[in-house]
């Protein structure tokens, strides 16, 4: 039975409590969303398992997850990008946010999410029981995208995105660097 840490919206943890009870609750809970980029700027985005319990076949970002109780998020990162996506490279923790979604199958999302940075040129082997697909896309690419057809992305992914903090970012990934 996987658990998910509590925490409060300054990142305090206070619990522990059973995934699926936590997203049946909308309890807020520790989380991390995983951005690669390749040597080129372009992000890796996978499209979700159509037999994920939430948002499956919608594209997002590289990997997302939950550190377990004890584990930090950073080691969870690392941890999560290898099963997911069979890919190891250095991380950095870019930004947080807090965001809260409710879906059609009455789960709701409420994660203080680290938003955590890489850089890989390597090509994934995801696991296809979390992953149906794979592509590298530009950030503006990706942007337009997002405008054409939102409904085609996690809610996390356009939340994260549109966020003040990856101007910065994506002026270092023209320059070829993320500073990690």
């Amino acid at each position: 039975m996987e658990r998910v840490i509590l925490v409060d919206e300054h990142d305090r943890a206070w619990g522990v409590l059973e995934k699926q009870r936590a997203h049946e609750e909308g309890a807020l809970h520790r989380a991390f969303s995983i951005f690669i980029f390749d040597a080129k700027g372009r992000m890796l985005l996978q499209k979700r398992s159509r037999t994920k319990y939430h948002s499956g076949g919608l594209w997002s970002n590289a990997c997302c997850g939950h550190p377990r109780p004890g584990e930090e998020t950073h080691a969870a990162a690392l941890r999560r990008l290898f099963e997911e996506m069979s890919l190891n490279c250095d991380l950095r923790e870019a930004f947080t946010f807090l965001y809260r979604v409710s879906f059609d199958n009455n789960l709701t999302e409420h994660e203080l999410d680290h938003v955590l940075i890489g850089e890989c040129d390597d090509a994934p082997s995801p696991d296809p029981a979390e992953v149906e697909d794979w592509k590298w896309l530009s950030l503006p690419d990706l942007r337009n995208e997002m405008h054409e057809r939102p409904e085609d992305f996690t809610y996390w992914l356009k939340t994260a995105i549109h966020r003040s903090e990856w101007d910065d970012l994506q002026a270092s990934t023209r320059a070829g660097s993320l500073s990690l």
